[in-house]
């Protein structure tokens, strides 16, 4: 039982004493001598994009097929048909005539629209790598107590600079 009373007093102890080894701090201010901003160079990629013009190839889409030359190759194949044979091979010739008329005027017709061209733009785009500088902190020069120190910061801290002073006992 008695043992909690000295364990009290010895962690009471132990707690002072350590706060007596520690140094003593305050804050002061010390005039900045110089300031250089630091950039490091860093990749820095893009797209570029542009426009290009090629031709294409233009087909009838389904059930745009033009009839009117399958027509008039019909009636002009059935007229020259007509004209050549004689009796049965009279109508013969005429029925040969419109079907081969028919065939060829359907071909001539809508071959225009299976060998048309017409331009189309095509967006084409490609990566660049590019380069910049970014901003990476201040190179700070400062004096206190006469002597020159430098530290890296992220901002300009102007004509002075906040600083932590610690002071220690030193035995020789």
């Amino acid at each position: 039982m008695k043992r909690k009373p000295i364990l009290k007093i010895v962690v009471i102890i132990l707690l002072f004493a350590s706060g007596a080894a520690r140094a003593e701090q305050y804050f002061d201010r010390a005039r900045v001598i110089s300031v250089n901003p630091e950039y490091e160079q860093v990749s820095m990629p893009q797209q570029e994009c542009y426009d290009e013009s090629a031709p294409a190839r233009t087909y009838p889409r389904s059930g745009e097929r033009s009839y009117g030359g399958s027509i008039v190759g019909g009636i002009t194949g059935a007229l020259i048909g007509n004209q050549i044979g004689r009796g049965h091979g009279r109508e013969a010739a005429t029925a040969a005539g419109a079907i081969t008329g028919a065939i060829i005027g359907d071909q001539v017709q809508n071959q225009r629209n299976d060998d048309s061209w017409a331009p189309r733009t095509i967006r084409r785009c490609r990566d660049v790598e590019r380069w910049g500088s970014r901003l990476t902190g201040y190179r700070v020069v400062y004096e206190y107590g006469g002597h020159r120190y430098t530290t890296l910061m992220p901002n300009d801290p102007g004509n002075t600079l906040r600083v932590r002073v610690s002071v220690d006992a030193y035995e020789d």
